[in-house]
């Protein structure tokens, strides 16, 4: 058994979380890549196997612990980046049907590479802004959004929530400061037709405070959002 192996394989035991072999064994084509083409683009600033292994992989798949992902859901995760939480969620569950969205399209030709080496030929990258994908036909069709970023709650709902379904949801992983974050969002989630439905508090070891806000999504998005980026940003709801 490889380091990294042992290292995933502890690390999704301190978080409660189950995979099989075969996800196991693509988590370690992903931590290759990843390792790989971080020397000439920057992917992360983590590469050491626990740190991978605990912050990037375990962390991403404790929404698989926390939140109700039905079989085959349709899942977008917004501003991807190295695919955490998006491709890290569809390794240990190739059921769900992901879609990668990021603004930086180098980023999605190492995603789209190791997708290829992972046997997953049914996920779909986008190149886009967060803002202007929300517009077109993706908008309202999601039964789940996820999202790693480290925006404010406030503006991560706006960018992400425009693609949830009336009844699908939410997902945001927030560190330090989340409550403070819910409360400063309070107004934006319900202009956005969203509702708090759960929050799941952990500690992550070696990495501090984490927390799961998973909002519902209640009807479709007001015509108006999302606004431009420059609008958000100036003007957060």
């Amino acid at each position: 058994m490889t380091e990294f192996k042992k290292e995933l394989l502890g690390a999704m035991e301190e978080v409660g979380v189950n995979i099989d072999d075969t996800a196991a064994d693509r988590f370690c084509i992903y931590y290759d890549m990843l390792i790989e083409r971080n020397k000439v683009m920057n992917l992360t600033a983590l590469t050491e196997p626990r740190d991978v292994a605990l912050k990037h992989f375990a962390d991403s798949l404790t929404l698989l612990k926390y939140c109700d992902i039905p079989e085959g859901a349709s899942v977008i995760d917004v501003g991807t980046g190295a695919g955490f939480p998006g491709l890290a969620l569809k390794t240990a569950r190739p059921d769900i049907k992901l879609t990668l969205l990021d603004c930086l399209n180098k980023r999605l030709d190492f995603l789209n590479e190791l997708c290829e080496a992972l046997g997953f030929s049914d996920v779909i990258t986008i190149h886009s802004r967060a803002e202007d994908a929300a517009r077109d036909e993706l908008r309202d069709s999601f039964d789940f959004a996820v999202s790693r970023a480290v925006a404010s709650l406030n503006t991560l709902c706006e960018y992400c929530l425009p693609y949830v379904k009336a009844g699908g949801g939410f997902l945001a992983m927030k560190g330090r400061g989340a409550e403070e974050e819910l409360k400063a969002a309070e107004k934006a989630i319900a202009v956005l037709s969203g509702e708090v439905k759960a929050k799941h508090s952990f500690e992550l070891a070696e990495a501090g405070e984490r927390e799961i806000i998973e909002i519902v999504k209640t009807a479709p998005t007001p015509a108006q959002y999302p606004r431009k980026s420059k609008a958000i940003k100036n003007k957060p709801l």
